[in-house]
């Protein structure tokens, strides 16, 4: 069972709460909103695990060449190719199953999801810029997936932050791949992604602030509008601000400091300043909401 658990990456799992962020702020927290949002946060784990999967199974040749992704359980020999095709069939139409039961735009988003990584994983992953847009693409759908497909109105202030957000955190995976590529050995150089050569640390720094400050910006915006204020009775959201400005900050220090990045949900679980951060921001925020 370890090596399938490694192979579909129950600890991303975590990416999947987009899905529930358009329940929370849109205050529907009866149980029939909250019992479809879980339905489509399962579908959405299952159509990642299907795509990290597949990606796997596209990289196998290189992985077997790479220092530290050859040791995966694919290119070690630790799950076979069969088996692997079988988990991605499995999981995939559990995925749509499970979507099905839910909406049809639950549906739409999470085969939009499936369809985007093929296209990223066959070539698209190369485009400068745009492969950090179409990671992006994925949030942005989960989003879409807990708000239209739960039958609420997203909010654009919603959406305008998680953009931002996560082409931040998708520029600063890239820089912590730079980060990595300046500590290896020349031999090993070009077994990295190729886009990462069209990308130099003084752009993905610009472009690291530029979202950094749209995301805080965003969602102070957010915080004090006039449809915030009215739909949710309180002027009180900004105090969740801080956490918002201290995570971000934060993370920049992981970037920079640590040498993390590379993997956003492996850094929240396992940096304790983080996770504390989300912990009270979460708080918080419901204690605004109530």
């Amino acid at each position: 069972m370890q090596p399938i658990i490694k192979l579909i990456r129950p600890h991303q799992y975590i990416k999947n709460g987009f899905v529930l962020v358009g329940p929370l702020f849109a205050e529907q927290w009866d149980l029939l909103t909250l019992g479809q949002a879980l339905l489509a946060f399962v579908a959405f784990c299952l159509m990642a695990s299907a795509v990290y999967v597949l990606n796997d199974i596209m990289d196998i040749e290189a992985d077997h060449a790479h220092p530290v992704k050859r040791s995966r359980p694919l290119p070690s020999g630790a799950i076979s190719m069969p088996l692997a095709y079988g988990l991605l069939a499995g999981l995939f139409i559990a995925s749509v199953a499970i979507s099905l039961t839910v909406s049809f735009w639950v549906l739409g988003c999470v085969a939009v999801y499936f369809a985007i990584n093929i296209l990223y994983s066959w070539r698209l992953k190369h485009v400068v810029i745009l492969d950090v847009f179409l990671i992006s693409s994925g949030f942005m759908l989960r989003i879409l997936a807990g708000t239209l497909g739960l039958g609420i109105e997203p909010s654009a202030w919603l959406l305008l932050c998680g953009l931002m957000l996560t082409l931040f955190l998708g520029f600063a995976k890239r820089r912590a791949e730079l980060l990595l590529l300046a500590d290896q050995d020349v031999s090993q150089q070009g077994m990295t992604r190729r886009v990462l050569d069209d990308y130099s640390p003084r752009v993905l720094e610009q472009f690291i602030a530029v979202t950094a400050a749209c995301t805080i910006l965003a969602y102070g915006l957010y915080t004090v509008s006039p449809q915030t204020i009215a739909l949710h009775g309180s002027e009180h959201l900004i105090y969740t601000l801080p956490f918002v400005i201290y995570g971000i900050f934060r993370y920049l220090y992981l970037l920079h400091g640590q040498g993390r990045g590379n993997d956003t949900a492996r850094d929240l679980m396992q940096d304790r300043h983080l996770l504390i951060t989300v912990v009270l921001w979460l708080g918080v925020t419901l204690w605004v909401l109530l």
